[in-house]
């Protein structure tokens, strides 16, 4: 729809059963509702293949690929080679979902900060955004973005956020971005939004993380991309501003972090 302002939903997991049953009809509705492009997120790279294979199929979508915290301890660590060399392909445009969750599996702890230090390596190396999922583990998750930026700079997405103020103001002062989900919508969520709202909207992006959390009116049911344009509407409201503008702010947002989907050029 040529009048429908153009949004990216910059976080879904399209491999996830709940999404791949139905992909094209998923795909089609996205871009019925202004969502022109997806990211979908490989968190066990023994999955990297099949997701890749999503990616290389369907025009709208790209690809990051890590292992997710709570697989750290039973997947195989990732290697700084092995992220690096994923990296090269045309449609992978971000590092991970990497990050630290003590809600679930805070035994694996040292593991999951090791593996999170690997992809921030990767991330370094390749110039990618770091994708960030964080859990009860905000100490530690400042003191680890911080001391690796502080060995050399690297870019970052903190994806769904949903954490205390004082992390995000950690993740904006070292320059990454924040990620609305669909939690910004739930009604509850007023404290959430007052640290969206005080944060840059320069560094705001917006995203599903389908086929979870979806956003009113779904809530509670299955989650898809063509949602990110509810919580979008809602994160407009959230900085005062029409859902055109907002569109194309967080539009421009995306492409100046996944700068590698801003400048592919290829066929599908």
């Amino acid at each position: 729809m040529t009048d429908t302002p153009r949004i990216t939903d910059s976080h879904c997991h399209l491999d996830f059963p709940e999404l791949i049953a139905e992909l094209p009809d998923v795909i089609a509705r996205a871009q019925h509702a202004g969502v022109a492009r997806m990211v979908t997120i490989c968190t066990k790279l023994v999955n990297e293949p099949s997701v890749r294979a999503i990616a290389e199929a369907h025009a709208p979508v790209f690809y990051a690929a890590g292992t997710h915290p709570m697989s750290v301890a039973s997947e195989p660590m990732a290697t700084l080679d092995q992220l690096i060399q994923l990296a090269q392909h045309p449609k992978m445009v971000g590092i991970g979902e990497t990050g630290l969750d003590y809600h679930y599996t805070a035994e694996s702890a040292q593991a999951q900060q090791d593996s999170l230090r690997i992809h921030i390596a990767a991330a370094r190396e390749t110039g990618l955004p770091l994708i960030i999922h964080s859990r009860d583990a905000d100490d530690d998750m400042a003191a680890i973005l911080r001391d690796e930026h502080a060995r050399g700079p690297y870019t970052c997405v903190m994806h769904c956020f949903s954490s205390s103020e004082a992390l995000a103001r950690a993740a904006l002062d070292l320059g990454f971005y924040l990620s609305m989900s669909g939690i910004t919508a739930f009604p509850k969520s007023d404290a959430l939004r007052e640290i969206f709202a005080s944060a840059p909207l320069e560094r705001i992006l917006v995203e599903t993380d389908s086929p979870y959390l979806a956003p009113p009116p779904h809530r509670g049911r299955r989650n898809e991309p063509a949602y990110t344009a509810h919580t979008a509407r809602r994160a407009a409201e959230t900085f005062g501003i029409d859902y055109a503008t907002f569109a194309a702010r967080s539009e421009a947002n995306f492409e100046r972090l996944f700068s590698k989907a801003a400048q592919y050029t290829g066929a599908a």
